[in-house]
């Protein structure tokens, strides 16, 4: 096994000099094992990243469920990788895993059946300059009394679904004549994740956080109980401000990596089982966090963000893997495993976060061992990253250390 990861895992209590940790100490990482196919798996659990270390880049800060911070994929991409290498995600989300390979001048690769995962993802590789982003919201024409095709009444004051649906119909119409640049993409990106939040930074009256949009019967619940009528925001000064937000403290050098990255990259919107664009023994390091058991609703939170980008929320239902069934769930990622068998260079690794379900009565990391060793890796051990509860976590009124997930916890794999 890789001895860096060692170090870290068996001897971690810091100070290291190291730009993955904050300078404060950190007890000393405790050891168990999994039994599994009558091996010995061993189980090292620590705080290895929390939000108190280094501060990711401000380029992450897009909401997406169930997503992971950062600093997950920096702790695995740092030790496993050199520059140069091809790091993957079959699931990409939101894109944290390539976004941070990109900060840290590998090459990517980004898969997501969902396709509101490019539309998230790609803009933030290919940063443009902030006054360009300015004037070309300038020149697109904000028409007095546009309307929605869907009642959005309960979400927005007439005037600002007015520029929502002008800026949607310049959007729309720059894509279908081949037109769409950027700067247009970066436009797309940032208002997919400002139509809806719980702070005058989004579009809308108060609702839930942006990483799930409520029913519009919900949110007329919401408005009555808080005694609320949508006000006008102005989107152009929204977009700016989210922009400035996600740019501040990038380099130059940083933004020529992500460009970088981005160029040579490969994009995917495909299922993760059948990847034929990637071509084998060639991805160094996969991090990646599946599609968990019956937890995430992708295309029911998203809804009002596929509108925005004419995409068919049911199509998405129809693709992505949500089942209550453990037995469907571990079928399909067998199947995924294999593929990732394929693409893994020898010598390269895969990071398999899953969670805790179900009030701890189902770790899945317990399922996905054997599904990786028969698939031709061998397990190098379990790591699980201690941390408390996010303030969304609170939000949902859901308590990780009870019902969610209270822990990262990642399968390593390597093929050998």
């Amino acid at each position: 096994m890789n001895g860096k990861i060692l170090k870290y895992l068996e001897d971690y209590s810091l100070k290291i000099s190291v730009d993955l940790f904050a300078e404060s100490t950190v007890g000393n990482t405790s050891k168990d094992y999994l039994e599994s196919g009558g091996k010995k798996i061993p189980k090292y659990i620590n705080e290895f990243w929390t939000s108190r270390q280094r501060q990711a880049s401000r380029i992450h800060e897009i909401s997406y469920r169930a997503c992971f911070k950062a600093q997950l994929p920096r702790f695995f991409i740092n030790l496993l990788t050199e520059e140069g290498d091809i790091v993957y995600d079959p699931f990409s989300g939101r894109g944290t895993t390539p976004i941070e390979a990109g900060l840290l001048d590998r090459n990517i690769i980004s898969n997501d059946i969902n396709p509101l995962s490019e539309i998230l993802t790609k803009p933030r590789l290919f940063i443009p300059d902030f006054k360009e982003i300015g004037k070309r919201l300038i020149e697109i024409p904000l028409k007095n009394g546009n309307k929605a095709d869907i009642d959005l009444s309960m979400f927005y004051h007439t005037d600002t679904e007015a520029e929502i649906v002008s800026i949607r119909e310049y959007l729309k119409g720059r894509k279908e004549n081949g037109a769409e640049d950027e700067i247009d993409a970066w436009i797309r990106m940032v208002v997919t994740n400002r139509l809806t939040g719980h702070s005058k930074g989004f579009f809308s009256v108060y609702t839930l956080p942006p990483n799930q949009a409520t029913t519009p019967e919900r949110q007329k619940k919401i408005n009555e109980k808080r005694n609320q009528v949508p006000e006008y925001r102005d989107t152009r000064q929204i977009i700016l401000r989210k922009s400035r937000s996600l740019l501040r403290g990038l380099t130059l050098n940083q933004v020529k990596s992500l460009r970088k990255a981005g160029e040579k990259g490969l994009f995917l919107t495909k299922d993760a089982r059948e990847t034929d664009e990637i071509k084998p023994d060639t991805v160094t390091l996969t991090v990646t966090s599946p599609p968990f058991l019956d937890i995430v609703q992708y295309a029911h939170d998203n809804w009002l963000r596929c509108w925005f980008n004419n995409i068919d929320p049911e199509e998405i239902s129809r693709r992505i893997t949500v089942t209550r069934k453990l037995e469907e769930w571990t079928y399909i990622m067998r199947r995924v495993f294999e593929e990732l068998f394929r693409i893994t260079k020898k010598g390269g690794w895969v990071a398999f976060e899953v969670g805790e379900l179900r009030k701890g009565k189902i770790k899945l990391e317990e399922y996905v061992v054997p599904l990786g060793v028969d698939a031709g890796f061998k397990c190098e051990c379990i790591i699980i990253n201690q941390q408390d509860f996010t303030k969304t976590s609170n939000i949902w009124g859901i308590n990780n250390n009870d019902i969610g997930t209270n822990t990262n916890r990642i399968v390593l794999f390597q093929k050998v």
